[in-house]
């Protein structure tokens, strides 16, 4: 990842428009910018949360408040808590979510 062409500025995500995105069970919403190819976004996931699919996208992710449950397609398991992150490249490591009690995050992608 390379980082140009960003001036210097302040995000303050209450004030960046919200978008839904339904999973299995449970809702993400998501607050998004744009930098060129750079993806930052906060999202908060409702209790219950279920993605719908695997992704195969990769991001830098820090949880920022709850708990993220990231099941990968090779069996392994994580808990992400407050302060924890993780990091996985595109197509490196297929990982599907939830959020049994909810949780917030940064994501760099």
């Amino acid at each position: 990842m390379k980082l140009s062409n960003i001036p210097f500025e302040t995000t303050d995500w209450s004030q960046v428009a919200s978008t839904e995105h339904p999973g299995t069970s449970g809702v993400a919403t998501s607050r998004t910018r744009q930098f060129g190819e750079i993806r930052v976004r906060m999202v908060d996931y409702s209790p219950g949360y279920v993605a719908d699919h695997w992704c195969e996208k990769g991001h830098i992710l820090l949880c920022v408040d709850g708990a993220l449950h990231t099941e990968l397609s090779d069996k392994r398991a994580v808990i992400l808590t407050p302060g924890m992150s993780y990091q996985v490249a595109d197509g490196a490591a297929p990982h599907k979510s939830s959020a049994p009690t909810g949780a917030r995050l940064f994501i760099v992608d």
